[in-house]
């Protein structure tokens, strides 16, 4: 038997529960790894509290956890993997756990942290397809929404690296930050469209929006079309005309092991704002619900 964190109904982050499993047994083209790190992703808590129950319904108890860096110790027929490698990738039925199946393993450099690793996964793969999905190309200017946060932050660099005008909404703790990955800040809420106008006389062509913060219908208007925007994060979007990415692009899905070259290298950064044993799941999400982070949340079994 391993431990886990399993939740067996929707709630708060207390449903959270530490609890002996027995260790999955990977199938065709799967490893299992011993979990070194286990990314915490607002979607895993939007799945706890039931926010996700018709897109992605639960079948109880569920491990959290879409993403884990670890080593393997098991391997399935045709698995591009041997036992005792380094890998990371996202996870098949939850990584909140000691043990973790994961169906495309990519190598962990050396150079890249165990927390670093296991946060790539998801948020780098979202900024990659996003920005693939907008078009948005070399010369063109784009305004990404919720910059401070993990998906913006990465979303920043890969647009910036392409020759591309970035304009960021963010909080004052995160201008500097922003600014040094090479975006023109400007401040969220009241205003922000006319700040933004003004940072970017030009224009602005595509907008991402990673921050659900009730920005797309001025966004819409600023790009004068609502195919130019595009959010992970807000659930009106349709009603907006705006396409809500929620993943299931090939390309993206391929793009993880470059994105792991990239920081492995210095040329992709991601903040790691505080690690949790397992057994604290449930504070990180409190901690996250709460905004009180200021990048990524990793649980280390």
């Amino acid at each position: 038997m391993s431990k886990a964190i399993t939740f067996s109904e929707y709630g708060t982050p207390e449903v959270l529960r530490l609890s002996e499993v027995t260790p999955p047994e990977p199938g065709p083209g799967q490893v299992r790894i011993r979990v070194r790190a286990a990314s915490v992703n607002p979607l895993d808590m939007k799945i706890r509290s039931g926010l996700m129950a018709a897109a992605v319904p639960a079948r109880f108890p569920v491990i959290p956890g879409l993403d884990a860096a670890g080593v393997v110790d098991a391997v399935g027929e045709g698995a591009d993997a041997a036992v005792g490698d380094e890998v990371l990738g996202a996870t098949v039925g939850g990584g909140y756990s000691e043990y973790a199946l994961l169906e495309r393993p990519v190598d962990k450099p050396a150079a890249l942290s165990w927390e670093v690793a296991a946060s790539l996964v998801t948020v780098a793969r979202t900024a990659f397809r996003v920005l693939g999905q907008l078009g948005v190309r070399e010369g063109q200017t784009l305004l990404v929404h919720g910059a401070g946060g993990s998906v913006g932050t990465v979303a920043v660099q890969l647009a910036v690296a392409r020759g591309i005008t970035v304009v960021a909404t963010a909080g004052e703790h995160d201008d500097e930050r922003i600014t040094a990955l090479g975006a023109t800040t400007v401040r969220y809420g009241d205003g922000w469209v006319q700040r933004v106008k003004s940072a970017a006389p030009q224009g602005v062509d595509s907008v991402f929006d990673a921050s659900g913060a009730g920005v797309l219908a001025d966004s819409v208007a600023l790009t004068g079309e609502s195919a130019h925007v595009i959010t992970i994060a807000d659930m009106s979007a349709a009603q907006h005309g705006v396409r809500f990415s929620a993943g299931g692009d090939d390309q993206a899905e391929d793009s993880l092991p470059q994105l792991v070259r990239l920081a492995a290298a210095g040329m992709l950064t991601l903040p790691v704002w505080r690690t949790y044993p397992l057994e604290q799941a449930a504070t990180a999400h409190a901690d996250l619900e709460a905004h009180r982070n200021r990048g990524k949340a990793v649980l280390l079994p």
